[in-house]
């Protein structure tokens, strides 16, 4: 059932239809369905409008639309502010990018896509959303048991599981010698001084 107050992309992806520029394989689109439903639940316990739901479930799937899609394509797609990324992390750009392009003005989905990987101080409830869920989803391998608990806590406790889930980011990224975003930093630095 699609909804017509909604943007054609956000209507179709909340019923699990990707925009056609986009590349995910089928065990990438498993893990967007396990995101938009972790999204559709929390928005339902928060008590927001149906609206909402729909657009927190389609950012579900959209937000890893382009996950699949050769890092050098994408470098092509992102704006300049976001070019000088790690390869890997280019996707949401990428994809917050062409949904802007097929007509989209929800500024706060277009962030939440943006920076789902590696988080911004100006995300609003959906975008902070989304970065836990994308890093909860429970078809993830990793620390079942504690990211199970993190998801117990949620969505009342977003804050303090944010928290928890960017300080594991930034530790894996120092283990890896991996470079970490200004955007990330920020993120941190704005949980922790609220």
């Amino acid at each position: 059932m699609l909804h017509t107050a909604l943007h054609p992309s956000v209507s179709a992806a909340s019923e699990g239809v990707l925009p056609k520029w986009a590349v995910a394989s089928g065990q990438r689109r498993e893990h967007m369905e396990r995101v938009a439903m972790l999204l559709e639940s929390w928005a339902e316990d928060l008590g927001l409008s149906e609206e909402d739901q729909f657009r927190w479930q389609a950012v579900g799937y959209l937000h890893d639309s382009l996950r699949d899609e050769r890092p050098e394509v994408l470098r092509e797609i992102v704006p300049d502010d976001f070019r000088h990324l790690d390869g890997t992390l280019l996707h949401g750009p990428a994809a917050a990018e062409l949904l802007q392009k097929d007509g989209l003005t929800d500024g706060e989905m277009l962030s939440a896509i943006a920076f789902h990987s590696i988080g911004s101080p100006g995300l609003k409830s959906l975008g902070r959303a989304l970065y836990a869920a994308d890093f909860l989803e429970p078809g993830r391998d990793f620390s079942r048991e504690w990211r199970a608990q993190l998801r117990e806590q949620m969505p009342n406790r977003l804050d303090d599981v944010l928290v928890e889930i960017i300080r594991a980011r930034l530790n894996h990224q120092l283990e890896r010698g991996s470079k970490i975003s200004e955007h990330t930093v920020a993120f941190w630095n704005g949980l922790i001084s609220s």
